[in-house]
């Protein structure tokens, strides 16, 4: 029989078995394996949504509209991140229907409701920034309204939850946006620096992706009006009129910030977006407006201090210096570094997906040989080394498959004892998520396996017939080599 040897396949499986048979001729060789599960990455590609980037991770294949917070006189500024998240990991919407804040959702903080029924997930680090952004604003408030003593702080945590649910407002906009072109949307989730999106697919279009980017910025600015509106309708020197004050200035700062054209801001996407259009390539347009998010990353990094230390940014040059330089100098270098590592994601995440295509189940399976239950395993395995296989697959009387022998079992096998061992006994029984379609390629591949996590598959022909074993080591290794390998 011939040789099903394709790429991916792990060397070390193929030299075991061919070890073990040249040692023991009665005996065929041990398909060893590593034990590692799929770590499917979430592409968390992320789009800012306020006026300071966001802090982007790349977890699985899903994109992320960011909002966070940047430092103003009333130290409340706040941008978006796009994450390109990455890892690898399966993506877990959660779909329990409890109530809002009765669990704390996958790593996102307390589940506080189901806007458009997304998931919205309060992480813990926010109640850290709005005690922060009470104590700042309390004392800000302290200047102009010196009479409401310690209700200010009352007033300026109200300031802070006011802040986010604009925030939140801003990140609505992009899920909404994202729902009507019918792209799935994880959670939403508000933390330290602002709040994020999480949608699972990329846009099909630029069009869709410059939309669905502009929308945020968009919800800010309108909010901005509000505001401006709102305030010209009461006296400023009283509470309201300092709240819609700070409110409309922290969501055009937002606004800003966010539609500075460099990755992973809402800016960039709108730039990539843009390059996509006029030149047809996805690519393209990501390393554009990548590199110029690492220019604005350094521009953060150098003209924040100097422009808080020269007043341009409306502080008294009286106060300038000691504590609050170094308080601006930690927070340029907080921002600068999460524009630059998102900027940096975002790289490899189109990287990801321009090579995405190449996983395909077929060249991944490993050959497989079908054997009956009562088989022994020295039997099993000199027929795989006879045909050039490695893996078996259990049958029954009529040839139709229902198990895996895992590879690991096998290696437990001491040789001596192999020809008393029958192959059932080392087999894991097949379920429908375990059988996988030769012709799955890409992404479809991946979510077929997250969806059933296992280590080894029965791959199937389209008529049922049986093609292999795919391995999800095999898979992994491919998924790392697609994103180490060079641009194109």
């Amino acid at each position: 029989m011939k040789s099903l040897a394709r790429e991916g396949e792990s060397e070390e499986g193929a030299t075991a078995l061919r070890a073990s048979a040249s040692a023991a001729p009665g005996t065929a060789p041990g398909l060893v394996v590593m034990h590692k599960t799929l770590r499917p990455t979430t592409d968390r590609t992320r789009i800012p949504s306020t006026t300071t980037p966001l802090a982007l991770h790349d977890r699985s294949i899903t994109t992320r509209y960011r909002t966070t917070r940047t430092r103003t006189e009333h130290r409340t500024e706040h941008t978006g991140n796009t994450s390109t998240e990455r890892r690898t990991t399966v993506a877990d919407t959660d779909e329990t229907g409890e109530r809002a804040g009765s669990r704390s959702g996958p790593g996102g903080g307390l589940l506080m409701g189901r806007p458009f029924g997304v998931p919205v997930y309060v992480s813990p680090s926010w109640f850290l920034v709005a005690a922060l952004i009470t104590w700042v604003f309390g004392d800000q408030l302290d200047r102009v309204l010196p009479d409401l003593g310690p209700v200010r702080y009352l007033v300026s945590l109200f300031f802070a939850v006011a802040f986010y649910a604009s925030v939140l407002v801003h990140e609505l906009a992009h899920t909404v946006a994202a729902l009507r072109f019918k792209l799935p949307v994880r959670r939403i989730q508000l933390q330290f620096f602002g709040g994020v999106s999480e949608i699972e697919k990329e846009s099909e279009t630029p069009g869709r992706e410059f939309v669905l980017a502009f929308v945020g910025p968009l919800l800010s600015l309108l909010l901005t009006g509000a505001f401006y509106l709102g305030m010209k309708a009461v006296d400023p020197a009283t509470v309201p009129g300092v709240l819609l004050a700070g409110l409309m200035i922290s969501n055009l700062l937002v606004a800003a910030f966010n539609l500075l054209p460099g990755l992973p801001l809402d800016g960039g996407r709108m730039l990539r977006a843009v390059i996509w259009g006029i030149t047809g390539k996805p690519m393209a347009g990501t390393v554009a407006a990548a590199w110029v998010g690492r220019a604005l990353a350094l521009a953060v990094l150098l003209g924040l201090p100097l422009l808080t230390h020269t007043g341009v940014l409306g502080n008294r040059t009286e106060e300038i210096g000691g504590m609050n330089t170094v308080m601006d100098a930690l927070l340029a270098a907080i921002l600068a570094g999460i524009i630059w590592t998102g900027a940096g994601n975002s790289l490899r995440m189109a990287r990801l997906r321009e090579h995405l295509p190449e996983l395909r189940a077929r060249t991944l399976t490993r050959r497989a040989i079908p054997v009956e239950n009562a088989t022994p395993l020295s039997e099993a395995l000199r027929r795989a080394n006879e045909a050039g296989a490695r893996a078996l697959v259990v049958v029954d009387g009529q040839g139709d498959p229902t198990a895996i022998v895992r590879e690991t079992a096998i290696a437990s096998v001491p040789e001596h004892r192999r020809p008393w061992v029958a192959v059932s006994t080392l087999a894991q029984d097949l379920t429908d998520g375990m059988k996988v379609s030769a012709d799955l390629t890409g992404e479809e591949l991946l979510d077929h396996l997250r969806a059933t996590p296992a280590t080894e598959y029965l791959v199937l022909e389209a008529g049922g017939t049986i093609y292999g074993v795919l391995s999800t080591l095999d898979v992994e290794k491919a998924f790392v080599k697609a994103m180490a390998r060079p641009q194109s």
